[in-house]
């Protein structure tokens, strides 16, 4: 097991290294001049040359990788003399729109990201996972047929209609969650008020994701129960309890293991229309708002990070199927 941890971890790594380098460059080599994009437009070339040598764009495109790397574990230090100034590590660079280094700004933005990710998977599988098994055990029943109706509806619904109608009905026409308070609240510091602010955003995303686990549930456990060790688990006297729980649903979580790890990374790459809908400050808004500004140090930092979480959650993924499969492990 520590064999299979180690391999996987070590190309991870690999993985994660070349996905920077290619992220680096697609940005590095855009038609047009990065140095430009850092002030105005009445902005002189006296002043685009300085900003060229302060922030490393006059040095060939290896060694800006290379300070672009070193800046992420030791920090980085632009300019020269009393005009100097430091990123701390891990420093992604400096963003001149923003008057910031761009590790501040993910700071500030991925707490909200994280939450929301969280909240809402933790919802959709619950309800998608709870409705598929219900489904599949009544099937052609009215559970089963209740199901696909939700069913249906999410996957149809587009998750801005649903987050509007949310926002119109349960914000502004009958109040039960006001405007006024969707303003972001740590769970640390008010944990009421962190629920009352994510609520909306999770039942949001929580829709259209629980309708497809829920199809994809019920399809798995139905494939399942018509296994010949079912019906050996059957016949040998177990309760339907002990057959659902101990043999069908273990063989459901495997697949459902790599769809909610996937899933999970996608939402921290950032869910942008959701985040521009209740207004959440996360990373979906801070990227969308760089490409308008043409803020390439965030852009190329939010880009690097939702592929490193991509490859950290496969790597994540892969260590659970370890434990649900021991043949995962040969």
């Amino acid at each position: 097991m520590l064999r299979f941890i180690s391999r996987r971890i070590f190309f991870a790594a690999i993985t994660i290294l070349i996905v920077s380098a290619v992220v680096y460059a697609i940005f590095s080599f855009l038609p047009f001049d990065p140095a430009a994009l850092t002030c105005g437009q009445r902005c002189s070339d006296q002043i685009i040359a300085a900003n060229r040598i302060k922030l490393g764009f006059d040095k060939p495109i290896w060694i800006q990788y290379w300070l672009f790397l070193s800046g992420i574990f030791l920090g980085r230090t632009y300019g020269s003399g009393s005009a100097a100034f430091s990123c701390p590590a891990p420093s992604f660079g400096y963003s001149f729109n923003e008057n910031a280094c761009v590790t501040d700004l993910l700071k500030e933005a991925l707490p909200v990201t994280l939450s929301l990710a969280i909240g809402a998977m933790l919802l959709w599988l619950v309800v998608g996972i709870g409705l598929g098994i219900v489904a599949a055990k009544f099937k052609g029943k009215f559970p089963d047929t209740a199901s696909s109706v939700f069913v249906l509806l999410g996957t149809s619904l587009p998750t801005f209609v649903t987050g509007l109608a949310l926002l119109i009905w349960v914000s502004i026409k009958w109040k039960i969650i006001p405007i006024s308070l969707m303003g972001y609240i740590s769970i640390f510091n008010n944990p009421i008020g962190f629920m009352k602010y994510f609520i909306l955003p999770w039942i949001t995303l929580a829709i259209a994701f629980a309708a497809l686990y829920t199809r994809f549930t019920r399809a798995i456990m139905l494939e399942t129960l018509g296994e010949d060790y079912i019906r050996t688990a059957r016949a040998k006297g177990l309760s339907e309890r002990v057959v659902l729980v101990k043999h069908t649903l273990r063989a459901v979580l495997a697949p459902l293991t790599t769809m909610a790890g996937l899933d999970f990374a996608g939402l921290l790459g950032g869910a942008i229309i959701t985040e521009t809908i209740f207004n959440l400050p996360g990373l979906g808004r801070l990227t969308l708002r760089s490409v308008f500004e043409f803020d390439l140090p965030i852009v190329v930092a939010t880009t690097l990070l939702a592929a490193t979480v991509v490859i950290i959650m496969n790597l994540i993924v892969d260590m659970l199927y370890a434990v649900l499969d021991p043949r995962v492990r040969i």
